[in-house]
């Protein structure tokens, strides 16, 4: 029996607006149930929404960098439907005319190439609220999230297995976060993933199609992943008990146990004439024209899978060294211009990956947000290349960059982090261990297993003498000079 997995997947990232997408209320996570609602969002009588723009110009961006083409012309429609979060009993969305369709994201495939998964649609809508279920015979609603503007983006079922689903999700929440259009926090609910899922299965020269199941509002890459495999292995265990596919329209929503690892029976799936879409007639369409585009367009930045694969191309770095650089856009910003001013690519990376994001992950901020300097920067990977300071120096020095603002050179010298240069200074340092350390020196000398343990002894001991501030491969020349005339 041949088996292969099918997966489209369904998106909401919640947009990084100040204020909802049909009215002046604000935005904020974790602030006290339904506090933050008004006549709009509570859906009361009489209220009309009034369009917020932000919105839209940060849904044509996403649009845009998923390669989409954007609509000159879409409206909104209204999605009926009841449930307790969702005050007006309808949620305003777009159906037939999305804001974008047929685009494509690059994402690694399974065997490490780039791999093309086509986006079906790009559309704005609003959130519901929250229902709250604290225990007892009752629950709670909130609605300070209701009216909050989602982006949904589908893909076609172009994705082959759990593993290529969490490269999309985790390149998508790259991309908003470098288009700015979303903080992408999964912890506080800016993306949540809808996977469906059926299998291609041949058997005896037969071939046949699982129904499509649906996994409801994951909100981690784990669930993500674990869902997914979950599920297509359920799936060969119904059809191989079953011995017969069900018929395609027997489509179901299945929700995630995460403690037990299990996906959950729900309900049977609507179908769109389930929800009765039609054009909402309180808001006007929306226009686009060529101006609007251009001036969004102009935002677009490079991506960060491109520039992944450029820093690899151009710099030479490994593939997990461009990831992590590409992972923060304010850091490969910063790598870029410190490059350009100079600095060897490898040492500007080693700096950045091991104090820059150390320290801004410790302080809850981005790397662009520490205030480092591009030429301060170059400068001191080339201190540290040209041996003026070494490498451990180097960590320290750009800890207080950090800290203080002030240039390495200044640093270093007020930290007394310099390493000596002064050739006959370190000469008579070697000489007075030398003359001290004469059994070491002997045993250097040997050809003996101790041979190389003596003169690494010998190498420590002037680096000791000079208090660290020697260039540990110009000692280690030095003595080898000085042993070789012994």
């Amino acid at each position: 029996m041949k088996v292969q997995v099918v997966v489209g997947l369904e998106i909401h990232v919640q947009l990084s607006t100040q204020t909802k997408l049909f009215c002046g209320c604000p935005v904020r996570f974790a602030a006290p149930p339904n506090s933050l609602v008004c006549p709009v969002c509570l859906g009361l009588p009489g209220a009309l929404p009034v369009l917020n723009k932000k919105a839209v110009d940060y849904a044509i961006l996403a649009a845009m960098a998923l390669n989409c083409q954007i609509a000159s012309f879409t409206k909104w429609d209204r999605k009926g439907y009841y449930y307790p979060d969702l005050p007006k009993n309808y949620q305003i969305s777009q159906y037939d005319l999305p804001l974008g369709k047929a685009g494509f994201i690059e994402v690694q495939g399974d065997d490490g190439g780039i791999k093309q998964v086509r986006i079906r649609r790009v559309h704005l809508e609003e959130d519901a609220g929250k229902n709250l279920h604290a225990g007892g015979a009752y629950s709670c609603v909130d609605l300070n999230r209701a009216g909050t503007p989602l982006l949904e983006i589908v893909t076609e079922p172009d994705i082959t297995s759990a593993a290529q689903a969490r490269a999309l999700a985790v390149e998508l929440q790259r991309i908003v976060r470098y288009l700015g259009v979303s903080e992408a926090d999964m912890q506080k609910g800016h993306m949540r993933f809808e996977p469906n899922v059926n299998l291609r299965i041949e058997t005896d020269g037969q071939a046949f199609r699982t129904p499509i199941v649906e996994i409801k509002n994951l909100n981690s890459f784990r669930a993500l992943e674990a869902s997914i495999r979950y599920e297509a292995d359920r799936q060969v265990q119904e059809f191989l008990e079953s011995g017969q596919v069900m018929t395609s329209g027997n489509k179901t929503t299945r929700g995630w146990d995460d403690v037990r690892q299990v996906t959950v029976l729900q309900r049977q799936k609507e179908e769109a004439e389930d929800y009765r879409y039609f054009p909402d007639p309180d808001l006007v369409p929306v226009v686009i024209n060529t101006s609007w585009l251009d001036q969004i367009k102009a935002l677009l930045p490079e991506l960060p899978l491109r520039r992944q694969i450029r820093f690899v191309q151009q710099y030479g770095l490994s593939e997990y060294d461009a990831g992590v650089l590409t992972s923060d856009r304010s850091c490969a910003d910063l790598f870029d211009k410190a490059v350009e001013a100079g600095g060897r690519p490898k040492r500007v990376c080693n700096l950045l990956t091991q104090v820059g994001l150390r320290v801004a992950n410790e302080r809850g901020c981005s790397v662009g947000d520490l205030g480092l300097s591009p030429v301060n920067l170059a400068t001191l990977a080339s201190m540290i290349e040209e041996g003026k300071v070494n490498a451990t120096s180097g960590v320290r020095i750009l800890e207080q960059m950090i800290a203080t603002g002030q240039d390495p050179m200044t640093l270093a010298r007020s930290m007394d982090l310099l390493q000596i240069a002064d050739s006959s200074r370190l000469e008579s340092i070697i000489d007075q261990v030398l003359s001290m350390q004469q059994k070491a020196v002997q045993e250097a000398c040997s050809e003996g297993k101790k041979a190389q343990k003596a003169f690494n002894f010998l190498v420590g001991q002037v680096m000791q003498a000079t208090k660290g501030q020697a260039n540990p491969t110009v000692i280690a020349e030095m003595i080898r000079k000085r042993l070789g005339g012994a």
